[in-house]
């Protein structure tokens, strides 16, 4: 279950993240409000997740899922371009994660 909580935590990172950006600087509410919701459940999830697992392992994991998720939403809804060589560097990212969570023996 602390899995669970912790994937679904980075997932919330970049839904805060991704209506951060909509929000316009804090000048578009029904945005502002989104981005304070997915905020509060990022982090909840985050400390539920921590309650049995060690902060070394889900920390670098929910930032990496933020990370990973924030990258593929800006290319494909917001159209930010990246180079081939960010892209192999966004697979590191994602193998390190699995690579994290295979390892970890939690």
């Amino acid at each position: 279950m602390n899995w669970i909580y912790l994937i679904t935590a980075g997932l919330f990172e970049v839904v805060w993240a991704t209506t951060m950006k909509l929000s316009h600087g804090f000048t578009k509410l029904n945005y502002t409000i989104l981005t304070i919701v997915g905020l509060a459940l990022s982090m909840g999830l985050l400390a539920l997740a921590v309650k049995k697992m060690p902060m070394s392992l889900a920390y670098p994991i929910w930032t990496g899922v933020g990370a990973v998720g924030s990258i593929i939403v800006g290319v494909f809804l917001f159209g930010d371009k990246m180079s081939p060589l960010t892209w192999v560097f966004v697979v590191l990212l994602l193998v390190s994660i699995i690579g994290i969570k295979f390892t970890s023996g939690s």
